[in-house]
């Protein structure tokens, strides 16, 4: 009798770091594991050796910001199975979705000898906005305890078991006096979503946000907390636009602090 044929697994970058491609190469025990239940056919940061497709996952880390990215994720999405979008460039457009607030032709007038021979997107925008996306992975870089999770559930036809809570929950969970509690100090742990463990905060800073709106969140609330602690109301507007600018809960509670930005 035949063995069954190993499960084909894909891994894409657009505009990023690579950080979330590193955080699955951290894995290291954990990836030959995981290399014997499953064939990766494509993942050009351990190998140039690629298998085409179609796949039975793929991966894909970074944002959308070129016509040509706009093309291939297309092509992506025709020939996987299941897609899931692993950090926040590729779930939130990143920080270079800061270039979504501004005129990102002035820009490059600024960085380039010869802007015209620049090609690129006036937005960054997340891999949702152009294909429909089977699970959404996120982080800055992503957990890596995570990803096996959800790499793991896609294998095995269900769905992942990863965290919808607010980074307050690890907090708690560590026993970290909250920071903004206890010393006053602006954190955006009420909003963002778990994964970190709470890393900022049990250090005693607050958090950056790098993990992106939590599935249950009150931002208005949160941005009237920092008011009455004297955080200007640009800081805040600035705090909501970094690694996840793109993310619709951030992108519009910001809109509300654009009138100062001092």
């Amino acid at each position: 009798m035949a063995a069954a044929r190993r499960k084909r697994l894909a891994v894409w970058k657009f505009a990023s770091c690579d950080g979330c491609q590193l955080s699955l190469l951290d894995c290291e025990d954990e990836l030959l594991a995981l290399a014997e239940q499953v064939e990766i056919a494509r993942f050009l940061e351990a190998s140039r050796a690629t298998i085409s497709g179609p796949y039975d996952l793929s991966l894909v880390e970074g944002s959308i910001t070129t016509a040509r990215d706009a093309e291939l994720i297309r092509e992506v999405r025709r020939v996987s199975r299941a897609l899931v979008t692993i950090g926040a460039c590729a779930t939130a457009g990143g920080i270079q979705a800061l270039r979504n607030f501004k005129d990102v032709r002035e820009f490059a007038s600024i960085v380039y000898a010869t802007p015209a021979y620049i090609a690129t997107l006036a937005t960054s925008t997340p891999i949702a906005a152009h294909v429909p996306v089977d699970f959404e992975l996120r982080g800055c870089p992503i957990n890596k305890r995570q990803l096996l999770e959800v790499i793991t559930a896609f294998i095995n036809g269900r769905r992942p078991d990863t965290p919808g809570h607010a980074v307050c929950i690890e907090c708690k969970q560590r026993g970290t006096i909250c920071v903004m509690v206890a010393r006053g100090v602006p954190c955006l742990g009420p909003i963002t979503h778990a994964g970190c463990g709470a890393i900022c905060p049990s250090f005693a800073r607050g958090c950056y946000g790098c993990y992106g709106p939590a599935d249950a969140l009150n931002i208005e609330s949160l941005g009237q907390a920092w008011l009455r602690a004297g955080v200007p109301r640009g800081d805040v507007m600035r705090v909501l636009r970094s690694f996840n600018a793109g993310a619709e809960p951030f992108s519009k509670a910001a809109l509300d602090y654009e009138d100062d930005q001092s």
